[in-house]
């Protein structure tokens, strides 16, 4: 039982050409996920799963949503209480902690605004978000490192009026103490306006200190796009999305949609190392039905041996959050018989191209517009691109009711107009469309290597790079080079077994001739330890090039 058709005109369809035609939401003038999606359940199937949790300390929480109604309804009265009520920003730094949905959705009953971040965030990063989105209270986990520095941080925090964590800790208010307090009848409350801001993600770009992506409250509309016709969750199933609640990524795999759809969602929660592998079983334990991971996971996965994982209980498996190598797509349909459905889209978005359960998979591919947005290439003149395989900006032609996508930038209105009101909003990614429709990753704008007159996209050749058995992990940017402009630089981390050498590099290079256009090659490999990367986990191109200066 899920609650798809109250939202949606008509849920099934033939194939892809019937989805993109005939898909369309119904009226929707009141939606309130709080109250419309979990209290709903909790009227009809009280007892129907919504959450399994575990961490790597052996703990485990089921939650149901007649349960969830009543915690949440006890964070509501808890907030308002508290002074936290319509308009008000709360951050959260909760890593995987089940506490994350209680305060969602409470927050998002009393109109408070919702701001997740990551629990690795440090002083100065504190400092800004709370300032920049003027924090009233913010909610983190109860390790030490996190909360020294959100104290240090503090005195510079002005609108910061409650610290609080999960369990006891000095200076802190023990959320499982101040929730006890209060009733679970939550009494009739005034409902925000669907054009309410309801979250706000803060999102790195390539320069500049973070923006504030705002979200509506039909956002989580937007995501059945992502669960139910990308991820294909399962009805009364279980969906894992390797996230933590700091990221947008956690609304798209482990929310929203997911539970519009009626799956349950599956949460394990650790601190500090991770090893990608400790999940693995989990997937059999739990019965996951649904997964979904970055492609770095995938990588790490197919370097083990999976011949003792059982993943009968799969039934779909996705990636995104970065290009998905074609040999990992390769290595892991030959290892598990699944195949790897890529999907592309941003913080300020739903899902915008994917290998939907309306058409196939194809190894490399990010896949074919979603039903919700109208998505052209556009050359740099802002023309849109009709010939197959020209390289151009993924854009979205703008029209009313744009399920999903940002609602603006916040206090930041020259950005919300530039991106909202020229008639397209632009992705920065750059792709290149081939003659079945489907769309093939170049790169960032930022990231093209412009070398004696070719456009180099960094992803080809990594993919290339990656088909090697030495290659764990690697990144392309562009040299200057005084005759050529730029030339092409592989930065690499190494297999174990395998050591840099002048022998080592020659086969790499002459690997990347061979499967790809010659002068796309690596005329410069480095070997590293490590990659610079964002704390979201994608690799920083731009510091390594600031090195190369």
């Amino acid at each position: 039982m899920n609650l798809l058709s109250r939202y949606i005109e008509r849920v099934d369809f033939e194939d892809y050409q019937d989805f993109i035609k005939h898909f369309r939401y119904k009226t929707i003038t009141d939606f309130n996920f709080g109250y419309d999606v979990v209290d709903e359940y909790a009227r009809i199937s009280p007892d129907k799963r919504a959450i399994v949790w575990c961490n790597s300390a052996g703990e485990e929480r089921i939650i149901t949503f007649g349960e969830l109604k009543k915690l949440s309804d006890r964070a509501a009265n808890m907030f308002l209480a508290m002074g936290i009520g319509k308009g008000d920003f709360v951050m959260t730094m909760l890593n995987r902690r089940y506490e994350y949905y209680i305060i969602n959705i409470a927050l998002c009953k009393i109109g408070a605004v919702l701001v997740p971040a990551t629990y690795l965030l440090t002083v100065k990063d504190i400092e800004y978000r709370c300032n920049s989105a003027g924090i009233k209270m913010l909610i983190c986990i109860n390790e030490k490192d996190v909360t020294d520095y959100i104290n240090e941080a503090a005195p510079a925090c002005p609108s910061l009026r409650y610290k609080m964590t999960i369990g006891d800790c000095e200076g802190y208010l023990d959320f499982h103490k101040e929730l006890d307090k209060y009733s679970d009848v939550l009494p009739a409350l005034p409902r925000p306006a669907i054009t309410d801001t309801m979250i706000v993600y803060f999102t790195s770009g390539t320069t500049g200190y973070p923006k504030m992506v705002m979200h509506n409250f039909l956002y989580p509309l937007g995501h059945v796009m992502t669960a139910y016709y990308w991820q294909s969750v399962v009805d009364d199933g279980l969906h894992f999305t390797m996230a933590e609640s700091g990221w947008a990524k956690f609304s798209w795999g482990k929310l929203y949609g997911q539970w519009l759809a009626g799956s349950a969602v599956f949460n394990y929660d650790y601190y500090g190392r991770f090893t990608p592998t400790d999940v693995l079983p989990l997937l059999s334990k739990y019965k996951i039905t649904t997964f979904c991971a970055p492609p770095t996971i995938y990588r790490f996965f197919i370097r083990e041996d999976l011949s003792h994982v059982d993943f009968s209980s799969l039934v779909r498996m996705t990636t995104a959050g970065e290009p998905l190598n074609p040999e990992v797509f390769r290595q892991i349909y030959e290892l598990t018989g699944l195949q790897i459905h890529e999907g592309f889209g941003q913080t300020e978005s739903a899902v915008i191209l994917c290998a939907s359960r309306y058409c196939k998979a194809v190894p490399g591919s990010l896949g074919l517009p979603t039903a919700i947005y109208d998505v052209v290439l556009l050359d740099d003149n802002d023309d849109v691109i009709t010939e197959a395989d020209v390289e151009g900006e993924i854009c979205i032609r703008l029209k009313d009711n744009q399920f999903g996508l940002l609602c603006g930038y916040y206090k930041d209105p020259e950005r919300t107009k530039d991106a909202l009101e020229t008639g397209y909003y632009h992705t920065g990614d750059l792709a290149r469309r081939d003659e079945n429709g489907y769309y093939w990753f170049v790169g960032r704008k930022d990231d093209i290597i412009k070398s004696s007159g070719y456009r180099i996209g960094p992803f080809e050749v990594e993919s290339a790079l990656m088909e090697h058995p030495a290659v764990l992990e690697c990144a392309i940017t562009g040299v200057p080079h005084p005759e050529r402009g730029q030339i092409v630089k592989a930065t690499i981390i190494l297999n174990k077994g395998y050591e840099p050498s002048d022998a080592l590099t020659k086969e790499l290079q002459e690997h990347v001739k061979h499967a790809t256009a010659p002068y796309k090659y690596p005329r410069v490999i480095e070997y590293v330890k490590e990659l610079p990367k964002t704390i979201s986990g994608k690799i920083k191109r731009k510091d390594i090039r600031k090195s190369d200066k």
